[in-house]
């Protein structure tokens, strides 16, 4: 029996010569000429970057400014149009993939995206360290802090001394302030699982685990600043 030809799958085309290349080459490896951003896998490999999320500092910054260097219009100002079209979206695709990879938080937030498991809208909110649900295991935190500053805006309505209700504030924040310190901790302990199944090759159920608890920690702490936020609105 002649075995099946498998036939190599074309990700993206080059218009100059109309060659074949991978999603994340950024060159026609025939012609060598910048390729139009079409259709792109992820922003870390984008980067040159494992999809991981505790990642090399100072790689990211090399890999950053080699790419900014190879895609700088300054370089395709005699080009072509389409060349010069190229070179301003690998350059504005670059910029965001920067932003949204170098800061831990959105780098989680835009891993769930790419694996199913947020939304643009949801990375953007960790962004804004917003959240519009009270998530279950903060129910209890919240309904205690709600009632504390409740009171605390009944003694400032009735003529209180500042001192006195931004001491029970101060109070009152504390508790939210201990979530979020264990959030981080959290968030940092499945960071490093996720790194470690990423390294060993861990099947798809596990790898879903981490990341539904990736999910609600980050749910999690966005609520929590945005709770914070509200305390840091009470005291002016």
């Amino acid at each position: 029996m002649t075995p099946e030809a498998t036939t190599p799958v074309v990700l993206q085309i080059c218009r100059t010569c109309g060659g074949g290349a991978p999603v994340d080459v950024h060159f026609c490896p025939q012609c060598t000429k910048i390729l139009t951003l079409g259709r792109q896998g992820d922003y870390f490999a984008f980067l040159g970057l494992p999809r991981k999320l505790r990642i090399d500092g100072t790689v990211l910054e090399q890999n950053f400014r080699t790419l900014s260097r190879q895609f700088h219009p300054d370089y395709f100002y005699n080009a072509a149009p389409a060349e010069r079209l190229a070179s301003l979206e690998r350059t504005s695709y670059l910029n965001d993939a920067y932003r949204t990879v170098k800061q831990p938080i959105s780098r989680i937030a835009y891993l769930l995206e790419l694996e199913g498991m947020g939304t643009v809208a949801e990375r953007e909110a960790a962004a804004r360290g917003g959240a519009p649900q009270v998530p279950p295991d903060l129910l209890e935190e919240v309904f205690a802090l709600n009632e504390e500053l409740d009171e605390i805006r009944g003694l400032r309505a009735a003529g209180a001394p500042e001192a006195d209700w931004k001491a029970r504030i101060e109070r009152a924040r504390k508790p939210i302030d201990a979530k979020r310190e264990e959030h981080e901790r959290q968030l940092e302990q499945l960071s490093e699982r996720w790194d470690t199944a990423v390294d060993q090759n861990a099947g798809a159920k596990d790898r879903q685990k981490i990341l539904e608890s990736l999910r609600e920690r980050m749910l999690e702490r966005n609520y929590i600043n945005n709770l914070l936020a509200g305390i840091e609105r009470e005291l002016t």
